[in-house]
């Protein structure tokens, strides 16, 4: 393949797809579905081969791209017009955490831990997982969040008033991860796994093993979600 023969490939593979997935539509990058993303996956390589691959004829690696892009848009506006097929293209948002209860068995599926989900919150200003509701996984991947009620209406720092609840750590920690405790975090915050256990006796709870998640909150309080999906 001649220098000038690959240049006119390249550009001409540059314009197809380019021309290509402005017709198919455009999502931020936060936004794309497992379905997008296939499909970007599969142009882009369709592209590269049509570019470097001389073993394939100009001709037939444009109209296999111009054939992919076809596919997509059918796919899509099935998408639009069946619930079913949207389904099962691009899955559902999946609840993990409910009227305050973290959906372990949720987040199983999603093979999410309790670290990962933690981390999804921080990323949306929620630091302690006493302050939600709900907790959502859209299809592309972002949680939303709803918060606890007391936290969505207007609050003492709108109004100056300073917080009669006294901080006794800067931030919320958690003790218990999927039924074990977490002894670093509990040196961090000088407390022991007697300290611990007795505040897990004094609200009924006689085996760590039946937590899936402890948090202590930043006023001394420990937040406990045990090892069950069930909501009252």
């Amino acid at each position: 393949m001649s220098v000038m023969e690959l240049g006119i490939r390249v550009l001409v593979a540059f314009l197809t797809l380019l021309i290509v997935t402005r017709i198919v539509g455009r999502k931020e990058i936060s936004q794309i579905t497992f379905f997008n993303f296939v499909s970007a996956i599969a142009l882009g390589s369709i592209g590269a081969n049509v570019a470097v691959n001389a073993n394939l004829s100009l001709q037939n690696g444009i109209l296999s791209i111009i054939g992919w892009g076809l596919i997509t848009i059918i796919i899509g506006l099935v998408d639009i017009k069946s619930k079913k097929a949207r389904v099962m293209l691009e899955g559902e948002p999946v609840i993990v955490i409910k009227d305050g209860q973290i959906m372990e068995q949720k987040l199983r599926q999603l093979r999410l831990d309790s670290d990962e989900l933690k981390a999804m919150l921080r990323k949306k200003n929620v630091f302690s997982l006493q302050d939600v509701d709900y907790g959502i996984i859209e299809i592309d991947g972002n949680l939303s969040v709803m918060k606890k009620e007391y936290n969505q209406s207007v609050t003492k720092n709108d109004l100056n008033i300073k917080s009669t609840t006294p901080q006794m750590y800067p931030i919320s920690t958690t003790l218990i991860s999927d039924g074990q405790v977490l002894n670093e975090n509990l040196s961090k915050v000088n407390l022991s796994e007697q300290w611990l256990k007795s505040q897990l006796q004094s609200s009924g709870i006689t085996s760590i093993s039946d937590i899936f998640i402890a948090e202590l909150q930043k006023d001394g309080s420990l937040y406990i979600d045990k090892r069950n999906d069930t909501v009252h």
